[in-house]
């Protein structure tokens, strides 16, 4: 049964980046709301702004963690869930900027029935997403990007939906 959950759980998260309706929508900005769907080529200071909608799943064990991101010129917004095994999932919103292969992001979370936010550092190379990981701060006893260490979790992608 818990193999089952498990695997309906990765299925849907799979299937949320593989969707084939259409994801772009006549708006010439992206919303907060809905910042993965309406992604659109827009006139950016009369000049196109390239849009890129990407997905990109982790599996650790039985652990999973699923990002959908669009990036729009060096803005990044997006979705970011983290469903470990038998535990209280993380499910939030992204916001940050790139430049050159680095992402810069904010993810703010719900757990446990409270908001909370962390810094994440993130590179996207050849349509590859890494991301720096994290440590407790023993000071705050809070979880942290650890700064000093390389990009160790690799983030496989999974059917990339728009770019333009």
């Amino acid at each position: 049964m818990k193999y089952l959950t498990l695997g309906c759980v990765i299925g849907l998260l799979i299937a949320s980046c593989s969707s084939p309706k259409s994801k772009t929508a006549g708006a010439d900005s992206l919303t907060n709301n809905d910042t993965l769907a309406k992604a659109k080529d827009t006139m950016v200071n009369n000049s196109k702004a390239a849009v890129s909608s990407l997905c990109f799943l982790n599996t650790q064990g039985k652990d999973s963690t699923s990002i959908e991101m669009v990036v729009h010129g060096n803005k990044v917004t997006g979705q970011m869930n983290w469903f470990p095994y038998q535990k209280d999932s993380r499910k939030g919103t992204l916001d940050g900027a790139i430049k050159n292969d680095t992402i810069h992001a904010v993810w703010s979370f719900m757990q446990e029935g409270m908001m909370d936010t962390l810094k994440l550092g993130f590179q996207l190379k050849n349509g590859q997403l890494s991301q720096k990981p994290l440590k407790i701060n023993t000071k705050t006893g809070r979880e942290q990007t650890d700064e000093s260490a390389g990009y160790s979790i690799i983030y496989n992608s999974s059917n990339k939906l728009h770019s333009h």
